[in-house]
């Protein structure tokens, strides 16, 4: 099972790595401790990372920087006896991936992959089962950004409620209409969003289109337990007629109200 320990405070070393899909899933809180890092990761923006401590689910310290994570978790990882020739670490770091990447961890974030593995305890063989169970402290690296932080992303769609933003690897952002560059109107023919830009010569319309790169400030964030659970008698009754719809377990709520913010195009100078 996953168990949670409290742990000191250990700050992390730099360390680069890849990033993945986002397929977000559930998973019970692992979190410890969680140590600032350095320089994750490559990519067209390269991005950061670099962070203080916290321990979840406390305030947000205010001195956080950087949109990952690294954070302290302790699990007992199963190893099958086909798995008995590799390398422990070897075997252990591929069962933690499995279990982790991709998955958004309660009030903690989003999952990405193993930093590190800090200590083995001592592995033990129970009765009817041949695998090998140790118990395992690890650091992962965690999408995480904190508030007020800015981000550069592409717009991945328009729609009533808002702008909605990808990162490539994660895509429940959205920039509600009240937080956009105002006056703002949507316009139905298109679908997208547009900025009355106000000129001497009049109202210019700036259009956030499709793919175009934005600048947003990180304002709000919502994590929601979608952990399965028994349907009600009232949801059993309506099941038949009608799927509930899906909640992302993590998603983030921008803003662009202010100068600098919004599209990138918007702010090049000639």
């Amino acid at each position: 099972g996953i168990r949670t320990l409290a742990l000191s405070l250990k700050l992390s070393t730099p360390r680069t790595g890849h990033r993945v899909p986002y397929r977000a899933a559930l998973l019970p809180a692992l979190v410890v401790v969680v140590g600032g890092v350095s320089a994750f990761g490559t990519g067209r923006r390269g991005f950061g990372l670099r962070r203080c401590v916290t321990d979840p689910p406390a305030p947000r310290a205010p001195a956080r920087a950087g949109m990952f994570v690294l954070v302290e978790m302790v699990d007992t990882v199963r190893i099958p006896p086909w798995q008995f020739e590799r390398k422990l670490n070897d075997s252990i770091a591929e069962e933690l991936n499995k279990k982790l990447a991709n998955k958004v961890v309660y009030n903690v974030g989003l999952c990405i992959c193993l930093f590190d593995i800090t200590k083995l305890e001592d592995a033990y063989v129970f009765p009817g089962d041949g695998a090998s169970h140790t118990k395992v402290h690890f650091r992962y690296v965690v999408f995480h950004p904190f508030l007020d932080e800015i981000l550069i992303g592409k717009i991945k769609g328009c729609s009533p409620e808002g702008v909605h933003v990808s990162l490539g690897f994660f895509d429940d952002i959205l920039i509600p209409p009240e937080s956009l560059q105002q006056p703002a109107k949507f316009d139905e023919a298109e679908q997208v969003w547009v900025w009355e830009y106000e000129t001497e010569e009049g109202a210019h319309d700036l259009y956030m289109d499709t793919g175009e790169e934005i600048r947003f400030r990180v304002v709000d964030e919502s994590f929601v337990d979608t952990s399965p659970t028994g349907p009600s008698s009232a949801e059993a009754a309506s099941s038949s007629e009608e799927l509930p719809k899906k909640e992302a377990p993590y998603t983030l709520v921008g803003s662009i109200s202010e100068p600098g913010l919004g599209l990138l195009s918007w702010w090049t100078s000639s």
